[in-house]
């Protein structure tokens, strides 16, 4: 938790000094990889405009992390202490638990789809069905497994989130 808590802080402490002290694409490039790129043909405004959107990419990038690292903490906190040996949890209500609605949005890799709020789910089984574009609901079941709905209809598909 101690770890969890200076990861945390480390990301937002870089968060908040990346506003402050990028050098710009000017200071970290070299003047050749400047020129290259044809940097030198622009104005100090639209140098400038390239500069802010790179900060806002990577303090983007540090929120996701950050964000990534709070759900992982807030899993390990509800997990029981039969699950850290891999074992269900026997007190552990599924029933409690809310799905997951979305939209397909894509495959990805064989068997691994993606909705449209960007979680990643794998099927435990070959998913036989073509998921793209459809409503999927993914629904608690017990032992901390998920069973996959597609436009309302059960598959028995049982999904693990892969990110």
């Amino acid at each position: 938790m101690k770890k969890l808590l200076a990861l945390l802080l480390l990301c937002l402490a870089s968060t908040a000094l990346a506003e402050n002290y990028f050098p710009g694409l000017k200071v970290v490039l070299t003047p050749q990889e400047f020129a290259r790129a044809g940097l030198d043909k622009l104005t100090p405004d639209q140098l400038g405009v390239v500069d802010a959107a790179i900060i806002r990419h990577y303090v983007r990038t540090i929120e996701n992390v950050a964000a990534q690292a709070n759900i992982e903490a807030s899993n390990d906190n509800e997990r029981g202490w039969l699950s850290k040996f891999g074992l269900p949890d026997v007190g552990d209500d599924y029933r409690d638990k809310t799905g997951i609605k979305g939209r397909c949005t894509s495959w990805v890799g064989g068997n691994s789809f993606r909705l449209d709020n960007a979680q990643v789910w794998a099927g435990i089984e070959p998913i036989t069905i073509d998921l793209v574009g459809k409503e999927i609901e993914i629904q608690p079941r017990p032992g901390g497994m998920y069973d996959l709905v597609v436009n309302g209809k059960n598959t028995t598909i049982r999904v693990r989130r892969v990110k």
